[in-house]
């Protein structure tokens, strides 16, 4: 087998998600993954720490992504139309590399050690939210609010873009679950 094999890491998640949706996450090896994939377990272990990392890789850029998204928001914006500006660039940036995004939620959420680290990614995604209000003078308890409400709202967002089979853009899923905040709000 070559030493560096191109396509390695995306057949692994590919072959981990197939294994994980068939017989659970807990039933699957990371043996079973590699040789799913056509590759060998130290193969494996060059892209992934362990097996829960093959459907989370990536997403430790992901704070690092909403800082940049809330600095390039106008200075000027107040902050929830910034909050909301950063969520349609972290959705849309989401929505163009998500892949098989019903299968992995359906995954995570049968397992409860998935669904703790999908809870702690999307606490880095809040944190970060919360750190780009604050450089906006926003004061540190108001900051942590609108980072919180932000945070849901991307996440309930992209679940209706997830659920919409990504037909609809997420932008629209975005607008559609603010006005439905609204409506309740005003109620």
């Amino acid at each position: 087998m070559a030493r560096w094999d191109p396509g390695a890491e995306q057949r692994l998640r590919k072959a981990a998600l197939e294994l994980y949706a068939e017989h659970g996450y807990d039933a699957v090896t990371v043996n079973q993954i590699a040789e799913h994939a056509g590759l060998t377990r130290r193969s494996y272990f060059r892209y992934f720490p362990d097996k829960r990392e093959v459907l989370f890789a990536g997403s430790e850029r992901l704070p690092a992504a909403v800082t940049e998204a809330i600095r390039a928001v106008d200075p000027s914006v107040a902050p929830w139309p910034a909050v909301l500006q950063t969520a349609v660039a972290i959705g849309e940036l989401l929505a163009d590399v998500a892949e098989d995004t019903d299968v992995r939620r359906a995954v995570i959420a049968a397992s409860p050690e998935l669904q703790e680290r999908e809870r702690t990614k999307l606490a880095s995604v809040t944190a970060a939210l919360r750190d780009g209000l604050e450089e906006r003078g926003l004061p540190p308890e108001n900051a942590a609010l609108m980072a919180q409400v932000g945070s849901a709202v991307l996440q309930n967002a992209f679940s209706r873009w997830i659920d919409g089979g990504g037909k609809r853009t997420f932008r629209s899923c975005l607008d559609a679950v603010v006005e439905s905040l609204r409506g309740e709000l005003d109620n």
